[in-house]
């Protein structure tokens, strides 16, 4: 029997998000263990980058999800690991709360993230990690290096 049978790795497409999806793959494959690979959207952040506001034609809660499938499926490809399962959820609140939420549901008995994200001042601080550390009822590997 494995250590770990389900592996849920939290991608959030920076350099160190990448990276911390690459080792969730490393595990996954040494384990013999199921990965899901989340992203989670923060329905709406209040700092966003001109890259992620909608053209003025579109929905931005459809943009969004489109660009969010768009660049996960490539990030899952990317990774070649040919079963990984790709998700993408919206939640009104913070993050590290959805990634737990997530956790839980889908019995995942570890969390793979890299130690800080994208998100304006909370990615100096590493608040989503952080968080994630503190209230996961399971085990978290936070990667805190790119490569």
């Amino acid at each position: 029997m494995s250590i770990y049978t389900h592996i849920l790795c939290a991608a959030d497409f920076s350099d160190l998000g990448t990276s911390a999806a690459r080792r969730a793959v490393e595990l996954a494959r040494l384990c013999g263990a199921r990965l899901t690979v989340l992203h989670v959207v923060e329905y709406f952040p209040g700092e966003r980058s001109n890259q992620r506001i909608a053209p003025e034609d579109q929905d931005p809660a459809e943009y969004e999800a489109r660009r969010a499938r768009e660049r996960l499926s490539e990030l899952v490809r990317e990774l070649d690991f040919t079963t990984a399962v790709a998700r993408v959820e919206f939640c009104e609140n913070a993050a590290w709360q959805k990634i737990c939420e997530v956790a839980e549901s889908e019995h995942a008995d570890l969390l793979v993230l890299g130690s800080r994200g994208l998100h304006a001042a909370a990615a100096w601080l590493g608040a989503t990690a952080n968080a994630v550390q503190q209230h996961a009822r399971r085990d978290v590997l936070t990667v805190h290096r790119v490569g």
